[in-house]
Formats: C-alpha cells, structure tokens, sequence
C-alpha cells in the first residue's frame, strides 16, 4: 500500500509571529521555518504503517516555494522513500492545495492521503476535506487512531463529545489530530541519508491546476493585549460590572 502525505512549510511553533508593518501578512523573512506540526504527525503515522507492514512506500508532497525542499528532506530524513514539491511562488489557498494534491494523488494513486487536520499557519482546517470531496473519497479527520486492515481502515476521531470510530474503505483521506503519535526525532544519518533520496520537483502547468488566489486578503492585523483583571469586593459588585463594563449579561 502507498501512502501520500502532504507537508507544509510554516513558521515554526516556537517563534513569535508577527505582522508586517503594512498589514499585508505576516513576516517570514528572517524567520525560522520548519514543518507544520500536525503534518509531522502524518509523517510519522506513515512510517508506523510501514514498519507495521501495512505500508509499501510513502511519498511526502509540499507545495510552495523552493525552500520547501528543506521541509520535504526533514520528512525524508524521518523515513519517507521519496518526495515531491510543487514548486510556485503563488499564494496558496486551500482550493488551490486541494487541487493540486488532487492531481499528484491521480498521479502516484496511493490508498491513503494523511494531511494534518490544519496548519498553524492560517488554521484554515479545509484542505483535507475538500482533497476528499473532489477525489470522491471517504474521509475520517482529526484522527487520534489509525488501524489499517486489508482494504479497510478503522479510525478513531476527535468530536465535541468525546470519540468517534470510523471504519472506511481505501483509498481514502485523513487527517491528523494531536494524539495521534508523538515524532520522533530525526538522526544525523538518516539527515545524510535523505540527501539521497529521489524529490521530484514538479509545476502546477505541468499538473494542469491554476494556483491563483481566489479570495483577497485586505488587511492583517495583531489582535488587541489582553487588559489586566481587577478584583471585586463583593457579587454585588461583580454582577455590576459584568453588567454595566463588560456588557455580558
């Protein structure tokens, strides 16, 4: 079985993000980049399948500029086999990731794609539902478990009242949640040993997908600081302010 999982390059987790002077984005020159963590937990599910047995190859995809290749070698270097970047220099919305891994999932035809459930980047959570809405696949996201049997895979999700478990047939779509897995970390062989290994690098043209943005971003700005809290004397008080201040009741 194939497993195609897609990776995306974002401002890493541990940096204060911060927004340009002229409110267009965010600033990411200078800036540590490194893989989107929910997607590391898809890579990681990957390579547990195929040490598993129940996986035959994974094949790691981003899309994006050319400095993506330093995202997909850090997936290599985990345990993918092989990766593909999609090299543009578009702005990505997720339509356009949607059908761009539309067309590389037709291409290489794996059983199972595993996005992250949403990347912290624009926490927009829609590529991976819209992958499995043009492919016409059954999805399971926000998955918390992962067992794959035969042409089936039984999924045990995240909902608002606790868990939900899916049992779906393959070729299908999921998406990781945070109790997944935890990543392991990447050794400095296995870091040589991903320099070579096979990445393709690949145009939206030659895929037949038009990357452009369909929706415009008018401004970005940082949200407002936090006011400090005060004390009460009494409910009476409290009732007053939350009346009267906070405008809540």
């Amino acid at each position: 079985m194939k497993v195609l999982v897609a990776v995306k390059r974002v401002v890493d987790y541990n940096v204060k993000v911060r927004v340009k002077a002229d409110g267009t984005g965010v600033e990411v020159a200078n800036v540590k980049m490194s893989m989107n963590p929910f997607d590391e937990i898809g890579v990681e599910e990957a390579i547990r399948l195929k040490e598993a047995g129940a996986c035959s190859e994974i094949v790691v995809v981003s899309l994006g500029v050319p400095q993506c290749q330093e995202t997909l070698r850090t997936a290599l270097a985990m345990g993918a086999d092989r990766a593909i970047l999609v090299e543009t220099d578009a702005e990505l919305q997720p339509l356009a990731v949607a059908k761009l891994l539309k067309a590389v999932v037709d291409r290489e035809q794996p059983k199972l794609a595993i996005l992250g459930k949403q990347a912290i980047d624009d926490d927009a959570n829609q590529t991976g539902q819209m992958l499995a809405a043009l492919l016409d696949w059954p999805q399971a996201t926000f998955a918390s478990k992962l067992t794959v049997s035969g042409e089936r895979a039984e999924v045990v999700r995240e909902i608002d009242g606790g868990l939900e478990t899916l049992s779906i047939a393959l070729p299908a779509v999921m998406t990781t949640d945070l109790r997944l897995n935890e990543p392991r970390y990447v050794t400095l062989p296995n870091i040589m040993k991903a320099k070579k290994k096979p990445l393709e690098v690949l145009k939206p043209d030659a895929l037949g997908v038009d990357p452009a943005p369909r929706l415009a971003t008018l401004k970005v700005e940082e949200p407002p600081k936090r006011q400090a809290g005060a004390k009460v004397a009494d409910v009476k008080e409290l009732v007053a302010k939350l009346k009267g201040e906070a405008k809540i009741i």
